[in-house]
């Protein structure tokens, strides 16, 4: 059974159109293999059957999600690119406290934009507490938005319970500090703590759509290694739309093999894959 070239296109076409995500002939066999298990859940006997069920009406209406879910990559860590959150807290979170006056009633606001199963949102709000912790006269306070398009990973990110492997990149003292181990020293599961939790909010969100839903302006936008799944137009088009929620003087942090050559975008780069909204 395999994926024949008409339905590969069928599908990649509506994989771009909604959800943004270029699939060109070589992810062919990718796509084939990913899909092979909701063939399996669903009774299919071929790719075929599978377009007509997911074109359907009842389709859009129950299947749409699982497929994104499957197409969608999903890979992340604690402390991933470690020198972005060394920059947000020695140099931006400083400079966003000074020019915008945050502190007091007013909230620092960051999204994690793509967070996957949590682990970005929860690095954040770490690094944020122990920002706080050291400059209690600042008063800071914070909200994190994190989205992502999966439902399959907001459920794990909603959990914040993690394999003891996935927590090695924490340093040792918050390990201690904010992830919460079994009494039975067998298990090796560990836990978010509360305090990190609470200032998060995880909800579903595709970038295709025309508007996001944000009421209040960013501070921070986190969007790392997920627009080169887009091709360039569309990643312009998504940096335009992060502008519009994005606070002057704010800040965009990319991946590292992200870029904004050639984007008619008004960010300025300050470090590497550090871009800020000119004030």
């Amino acid at each position: 059974m395999n994926l024949a070239t008409k339905d590969f296109q069928r599908l990649s076409t509506f994989i771009y159109d909604n959800v943004g995500i270029k699939m060109p002939p070589a992810k062919r066999t990718m796509l084939e293999g990913r899909l092979a298990k909701r063939l399996r859940s669903l009774g299919l006997k071929s790719y075929g059957e599978y377009c007509d069920f997911l074109f359907s009406d009842q389709g859009q209406q129950s299947e749409l999600i699982h497929m994104i879910d499957v197409v969608t990559t999903n890979k992340t860590d604690f402390f991933r690119e470690p020198s972005h959150f060394d920059f947000l807290s020695r140099t931006a979170l400083p400079d966003l406290v000074a020019s915008l006056g945050i502190g007091g009633p007013r909230k620092l606001r960051l999204w994690s934009a793509g967070c996957s199963t949590g682990e970005e949102p929860y690095t954040l709000s770490m690094v944020l507490s122990e920002f706080r912790e050291r400059q209690p006269e600042l008063g800071l306070d914070f909200r994190i938005v994190a989205t992502d398009i999966s439902t399959r990973v907001l459920e794990v990110a909603r959990r914040a319970v993690y394999h003891h492997d996935r927590i090695e990149p924490v340093p040792a003292p918050l390990r201690k500090k904010y992830l919460l181990r079994s009494r039975d020293r067998q298990n090796p599961l560990v836990r978010v703590h509360q305090d990190l939790r609470t200032p998060i909010r995880f909800g579903r969100l595709n970038f295709m759509d025309p508007d996001f839903g944000f009421r209040e302006r960013m501070d921070v936008i986190f969007c790392r290694n997920v627009i080169i799944y887009f091709d360039k137009a569309t990643q312009e088009r998504l940096l335009q739309k992060f502008c519009r929620y994005l606070n002057r003087g704010g800040y965009v942090f990319l991946g590292h093999s992200e870029s904004l050559h050639g984007f008619d975008v008004p960010l300025e780069q300050v470090a590497p894959t550090v871009f800020r909204y000119s004030l």
